[in-house]
């Protein structure tokens, strides 16, 4: 027996809005910086609408096919799924380059739907922006899927309980936990594992199953009194409308890696997407606004645009890198729009082709259907047998790219380098200190400009380290991946207290994240007004890169001992010197940077009183005014 559907009133709609700010989010992420809290919208509303199907199903034949509600779920989305997989993995395999490292466990992943714990348990960011993976919006689809696979028996198992009321507790106490979990487990940096987690992040769907559970007719409504419920059916447009605000305004407001996501707010937007359902569906007037034309579309194709979203424009700027360091607004628009026309036409083409006629009829019946038309139509053969070959070459695709996709990126390859030259000069300066230990007099003395610099930095400066090396033989490197400008005051404390710091520190960070000025104050402090200091500028495609390099800039213009390493503006006109993901450097990107630095240092030698060449340290002269000292670099 087949269970009853219906249309539910503003559902399409919230589709829409919440696949819409997950793709501003992902094409314009400086537009909308919180619209990664679609996808909370979008468990939400896949709790709500699988528990209340389950709950039909068990009203109209009295129990629960797991069989059938799973199979109803794989027609749902698998088949949209095999194009996806082929047609982006064969594009990858065309372009070649970064973009196919990790292919092979992406699919695993992606096949099995455990796409979110394959990402965890090989330490893949969601938040990275310099790795380009393919198929990274599928952890959501895996969340789903693993609440699909578990929910009917719980459920079943909650059924069992006869008070309402205890049922739809206990359901909330399943998504606090969740919500807890992820709070307790967040941890500064990059919370992917909370994110991506479906123990941490299943709150959403139980918020939604709970709505559900009210709302049957098997659930807690009836013991709502008459007049609470005419007062709800009262302001049931207006709470629609307040919480629809406050969903928007967190997509606006919340930061993706920031404390308050984690610790409250998306819970609080999960709460909020209940009341925009609950007001949608209860009330008919709320429901049909949210259905306007524009947003039922894209409700309607919501799953193909939020699959083929994000491959395209991974595909996109792996095809023009550039793209990702544009200094112009007009190239990311325009970018962001053939990104976004590209999704239109491969998701309206998957639901008028793909989904509908699969929705309708089982694949087996779109199948027969299929061929019966062909049998009478020449023009259909040949588009069949077109169709056939084209799959067939796609699958040779994704073989080959699964077959020829590299062990890591290009800009790791350049890290692993800088890394290995940092610990091939660590261990020469241990041996060189004991063999200085067991004789004294035969100790050779550190020569060379670099002996009297420290460089402290990120990976940039990481992927530099050799050729900051051969430029200023002795340099001291302390660089890291993933490191902020707030790391330097302790790393520089650390050396100082430890005797290792030298006449001149040259500090670049800031590609990993915004600065503040007190963390640059902090810095001088530590090193003391005796040292000069220069500031590498950061170049990256990041909302806070302009802000990063401006505070630099303002930092060193108040102080004569402090200069400006200008990275930024020198591989601007050279970006194919970069690694893939336009921001770290090769050999030859690695000479430019290291040329910044020495262009900085020169201009400081330029200020009497000075360095004498960088080999003869004197002391500055604290009283000569700002106004003495050379033009600053443009």
């Amino acid at each position: 027996m087949s269970v009853p559907t219906q249309r539910l009133a503003g559902l399409d709609g919230l589709r829409g809005i919440a696949v819409g700010l997950v793709v501003v989010f992902h094409f314009f992420p400086a537009a909308l910086p919180g619209g990664f809290i679609g996808v909370d919208v979008f468990f939400v509303i896949s709790g709500f609408l699988i528990t209340g199907l389950l709950l039909t199903e068990r009203d109209v034949t009295g129990r629960i096919s797991f069989g059938r509600f799973w199979q109803r779920r794989a027609l749902r989305l698998v088949p949209p799924l095999i194009p996806l997989i082929l047609i982006a993995a064969t594009a990858a395999w065309l372009i070649g380059g970064d973009v196919l490292v990790g292919l092979g466990w992406q699919l695993i992943g992606a096949v099995t739907f455990g796409y979110n714990w394959v990402s965890i348990a090989g330490s893949a960011s969601y938040f990275s922006a310099t790795a380009p993976e393919l198929f990274r919006n599928l952890w959501s689809l895996a969340v789903e899927e693993q609440f699909y696979l578990v929910w009917p028996f719980a459920l079943v198992a909650l059924l069992l309980v006869r008070n309402g009321r205890l049922r739809i507790g206990l359901v909330c106490a399943l998504a606090l936990a969740s919500a807890l979990g992820m709070g307790l487990l967040y941890q500064p940096g990059d919370p992917t594992r909370v994110y991506y987690g479906s123990d941490t992040h299943s709150f959403g769907l139980f918020t939604g199953a709970a709505l559900a559970l009210l709302s049957h007719r098997s659930g807690g409504r009836a013991d709502v009194a008459p007049r609470l419920a005419a007062l709800l059916a009262r302001w049931r447009p207006g709470l629609g409308v307040t919480a629809l605000a406050g969903v928007l305004a967190a997509a606006f407001l919340l930061p993706d890696t920031g404390a308050a996501t984690y610790r409250g707010g998306l819970l609080a937007v999960s709460l909020l997407s209940a009341v925009v359902i609950w007001a949608a569906v209860q009330g008919q007037r709320f429901g049909a606004a949210l259905d306007s034309r524009t947003l039922r579309y894209l409700g309607e194709r919501s799953y193909g645009i939020y699959l083929w979203h994000w491959p395209v424009l991974v595909l996109l700027q792996s095809r023009w890198p550039m793209t990702l360091t544009s200094p112009t607004v007009r190239t990311s628009i325009v970018v962001g729009l053939l990104a976004v026309s590209l999704t239109l036409l491969a998701a309206g083409a998957s639901y008028r082709w793909l989904e509908l006629p699969v929705r309708s009829n089982g694949v087996r019946g779109s199948i027969r259907r299929l061929r019966s038309r062909s049998a009478r139509s020449p023009f259909r053969r040949g588009w069949l047998a077109l169709a056939a070959v084209t799959g067939l070459l796609l699958a040779g695709g994704t073989t080959a790219a699964m077959v020829t996709a590299p062990h890591q990126t290009s800009a790791q390859s350049e890290i692993e380098r800088g890394l290995k030259a940092v610990d091939a000069a660590e261990r020469q300066a241990l041996q060189a200190e004991r063999r200085a230990t067991r004789s004294p007099a035969s100790a050779p003395a550190p020569t060379g400009t670099g002996a009297l610099i420290t460089a402290v930095g990120d990976s940039v400066m990481l992927a530099s380290a050799p050729e900051l090396q051969a430029g200023f033989p002795g340099i001291a490197i302390d660089a890291a991946v993933s490191r902020g400008m707030d790391a330097a005051p302790d790393i520089l404390k650390a050396q100082a207290k430890a005797g290792a710091l030298r006449p001149v520190v040259v500090v670049g960070l800031g590609t990993n994240g915004p600065i503040r000025a007190s963390q640059l104050d902090d810095i001088r402090a530590v090193i003391g007004p005796d040292r000069e200091l220069v500031l590498v500028t950061a170049f990256a495609e990041r909302e806070w890169t302009a802000g990063v390099n401006a505070a630099l800039v303002t930092f060193a213009g108040r102080y004569r001992a402090v200069e400006l390493a200008n990275w930024h503006d020198a591989i601007a006109p050279h970006t194919d010197l970069l690694a893939g993901d336009n921001i770290h450097p090769g050999p030859t990107g690695g000479t430019i940077y290291a040329e910044s630095v020495r262009a900085a240092l020169d201009r400081l030698t330029q200020m009497p009183p000075a360095f004498g060449g960088l080999d003869a340290y004197r002391e500055r002269d604290p009283a000569r005014p700002l106004e003495s000292r050379p033009p600053r670099m443009p």
